[in-house]
Parts: structure tokens; sequence; C-alpha cells
């Protein structure tokens, strides 16, 4: 067992931990009323109002934590638990989101990238797989063509650069919402420090994702390397 093989598997274990530890916090902040009592959907109001932000819609949708900002159709997202709830957590994840649009309204450079990339990463995703696996079938019948490994290994590469430029994205949100909330008094100093928290294991699986494409590029190379 090859030294890459042994940081996926310990990736993917941190990772769950991770997860589990994500969901404990947010069950435990989801518990902890907002002094202001505002529900999530009024504190993305309030936060994007008050960065001037005004063609930005706040919808609903299914899920846990599945909260997200979409820059091409300009809408924050939020899972109804964090629309409908007056929390530190909802706030916390709501004013997260909201830190998204003012990335966009800004032209946060992370941001543009990652949002550029989307397209090419989508196609990488679902094919690179494919792509490595017949590519090393090929290079034991027909060296020759080993090339098509490597086309595989740079769609994935794809993959790993999305993830990459997903931290300073995912970090920098946090930091604009935190600060937001502190200055707009929505959060007490306590509340903050919860708010700190939960954004604090949300952005940890992001660090997570980007360590296990980097393990796994990392084990696809040794692969092709070995043939």
């Amino acid at each position: 067992m090859n030294i890459s093989w042994i940081l996926i598997i310990v990736i993917g274990v941190v990772g769950m931990l991770v997860q589990l530890k994500l969901k404990s916090v947010f069950a435990k902040y989801s518990k902890v009323l907002s002094p202001g009592g505002l529900t999530g959907a009024q504190i993305a109001q309030k936060m994007l109002n008050d960065n001037g932000i005004f063609d930005v819609s706040i919808t609903s949708i299914d899920g846990e934590l599945t909260d997200h900002y979409n820059p091409s159709k300009k809408t924050v997202n939020l899972s109804r638990d964090v629309y409908r709830m007056n929390s530190v957590a909802a706030a916390a994840v709501a004013a997260h989101e909201c830190g998204h649009a003012v990335q966009h309204k800004v032209g946060y450079a992370p941001l543009r990238l990652r949002t550029a990339l989307v397209p090419a990463v989508n196609i990488s995703s679902k094919l690179s797989m494919i792509v490595i696996i017949v590519g090393l079938l090929l290079i034991n019948v027909f060296p020759a063509l080993s090339w098509v490994f490597w086309v595989g290994i740079a769609m994935f590469a794809m993959v790993f650069l999305f993830s990459l430029v997903t931290l300073p994205v995912e970090f920098n949100a946090s930091r604009r919402a935190l600060a937001w909330l502190q200055s707009s008094n929505s959060l007490s100093e306590v509340e903050l420090a919860q708010a700190k928290d939960a954004l604090k294991w949300a952005a940890s699986t992001y660090v997570v994702a980007a360590l296990s494409s980097l393990a796994s590029l990392l084990y696809y190379i040794g692969l092709g390397g070995r043939r």
C-alpha cells in the first residue's frame, strides 16, 4: 500500500469526523436564539441591504446544510431550517452566503475564477475517472496512446484546482459575515464567538475536500508512473 493510498484513507476518515462535528456544532447553535429575533432569511436580507445589494433574491431550498449562493442567478439559497429559524447557526450561515453576494458585487478575484472554472469542472468531475481508467488500460496495450491517461489526469487536476480556489472564497465569505454580524450588532460577543466556531467547522469541510482531491491526484499520477 503506497503513501498516497494511505493518505486517501486517513483523509476520508478525517472527513467523516469533521462532518459529524459540523452537524453537532450546528445542532448545538441552532438551539441558541439570536438577540434580534431575526430569522436567517431576515438576516440575509438585512446584510444585503446594508451592503447596497438589491438585485439578489433569497430562496428556501430542501436539505440540511445545502445553503449556497448562485452567482449566475443571483440567489442566496438557504436550507429551510436556516431560512425560517431565529438562531446563531441560522444567522451565521445566512450571513456567510451573503458574504458571497458581497464578493460578487465587489468582483472578488477568487470567486470570479471559481465561477469561470465551473463549466470545465462540471465536465471534468463526470468524465475524469472514465478517461483515467481507459488511459490505464491503453497504456498496457497501446503505449503510444498513454496521452489519454494524462488527459484524464489533467481533467482531475482541474477538479483539484477548483477545490483549491474554493478555500479563499469560503474563508473570505466567513470573514465578511462575522465582520457584518459584529458591526450591525446582530450578535453579542458571546454569540459572535459561537458563529465563528460554526463557520470554522463548515470551512474545515472544504479543507478536507481539497486535501482529498490532492491525495487522489497523487495516487492516480503514481498509477501512471508505474506503467
